[in-house]
């Protein structure tokens, strides 16, 4: 008995394919901004120029611009094609100036699947590709959203290392649901938030003041659109990424699945995660919530989980960090005797803890902030001192990652940063020797 056939994926025998139909679409959009930008810059000219010209010969500028948009965007639609090889990715783009990419399939870290509002409202999906030693993302948008999924899971399958024709067949590997945010703790989070609230204040206060000094509303509205901007970017735009915020569990690593308008299906790679950081605003304690970043070398996933319990944070990190315990970390606070000179009040923020496999640095009063890093992802250590930190006997130790990141455990007693410095240099040269390999699927 033979089981249910198993569909190709579009990239099935190397054969080169072109995107979805909608690309057409978002192609377009890039002369009509560029025109909109010359338009809107002419001002008044443009506005003269168009009234003097009879009814009919605007409509047919208007229909000949409509002609030019859509036949650019077919045409760059016409000369993009992707295709899988047996050891790459490639993809094919350019109207008048040709580009290949060639993407290794073994330095593949993330493949995210994004669906923009239209884009979910015609069936379609982009595809993001995180390559190991690039800054950007490579880009498939856009696929049928089966067809991404397919071509995601083929992808992620050749990654780990399995041959072509077994990596079609295995299709999108399961998942096991760890954490859901609701709706309502996504939105107490943003009102308990000290900078939802400050952007908020000043949204009102600041125009309303304005408006008073200068009895000009222009004035008060130019101040007000900037502020408003803020409000935006740290209530409804946090509100729309992080709704029904959900990570599961799979074999290619944590998966998170999020948004209102836009949903984004984005994998955390198992073994790539260089710094984790816990953040504890002030108006969030009492209920025992954290927010969770991550620090990807060469990924842009930042968020682990937008708001969670402090317990389900930790279990969470021990996903992301295997073998890792942040609950039984013990902070030392920084040194006192010379810690309030060089930061007088805020020196009671500032904490260490070092475990067999963690390094951890905390900040912050107002908003705590405790980073945490493992010894094997330590990539140099250093200490500082500025002139008025040598006077008052305290030095700053500095822990440099993979992705870039600086964790910086302050105000040390200056023999205690000396000693931390080459204990944590010899944790980190034997936790590398002795980590496992970052592989997907393992």
């Amino acid at each position: 008995m033979t089981g249910p056939a198993v569909p190709a994926p579009p990239s099935a025998g190397g054969t080169e394919r072109r995107l979805h139909a909608l690309t057409p679409l978002r192609r377009a959009w890039v002369p009509i901004a560029a025109t909109a930008g010359v338009v809107a810059q002419q001002g008044e000219r443009a506005q003269e120029w168009a009234l003097a010209l009879p009814a009919w010969l605007r409509l047919l500028v208007l229909a000949g611009a409509v002609l030019v948009f859509g036949a650019y965007g077919f045409l760059s639609w016409w000369f993009t094609h992707y295709a899988v090889t047996d050891t790459e990715l490639r993809i094919r783009t350019g109207l008048l100036f040709r580009r290949t990419a060639h993407i290794r399939l073994d330095r593949v870290q993330a493949i995210d699947v994004t669906r923009p509002l239209l884009a979910r409202v015609a069936g379609a999906a982009a595809l993001r590709i995180d390559v190991i030693g690039t800054e950007d993302k490579d880009e498939l948008a856009f696929l049928a959203e089966r067809d991404a999924v397919a071509l995601r899971a083929e992808l992620l399958a050749r990654a780990a290392g399995f041959a072509p024709a077994e990596a079609t067949a295995l299709g999108e590997a399961p998942d096991r649901e760890l954490l859901r945010v609701s709706v309502r703790d996504l939105v107490v989070s943003l009102l308990l938030s000290l900078g939802t609230l400050a952007a908020l204040a000043a949204g009102i206060a600041g125009p309303v003041l304005v408006w008073a000094l200068s009895s000009s509303p222009w004035a008060a509205l130019v101040t007000l659109l900037p502020l408003l901007g803020a409000v935006w970017k740290g209530s409804a735009a946090r509100f729309l990424s992080g709704y029904d915020w959900r990570v599961a569990e799979s074999p290619d690593g944590l998966r998170l699945d999020h948004g209102l308008l836009d949903r984004a299906h984005e994998t955390v790679p198992p073994g790539r995660v260089q710094t984790v950081r816990i953040v504890e605003p002030l108006l969030w304690r009492r209920r025992g919530w954290v927010r969770v970043e991550l620090a990807v070398a060469g990924s842009k996933n930042g968020v682990l989980v937008p708001v969670a319990t402090r317990d389900a944070a930790h279990a969470l990190i021990a996903r992301v960090l295997p073998g890792a315990d942040p609950a039984a970390l013990e902070f030392v606070p920084a040194a006192r005797r010379g810690s309030r000179w060089v930061a007088p009040v805020w020196w009671r923020g500032y904490g260490l803890a070092v475990s067999a496999e963690l390094f951890a640095a905390r900040r912050g009063l107002l908003c705590r902030r405790t980073e945490i890093v493992p010894h094997a992802k330590v990539q140099s250590v250093r200490r500082t001192q500025g002139p008025w930190e040598r006077v008052c006997g305290v030095a700053d130790l500095h822990v440099d990652t993979g992705a870039g990141n600086v964790v910086t455990a302050g105000l040390r007693a200056r023999d205690e940063a000396t000693a931390l410095l080459y204990a944590q240099a010899a944790r980190s040269r034997t936790s590398r020797a002795s980590a496992r390999p970052d592989r997907w699927m393992t």
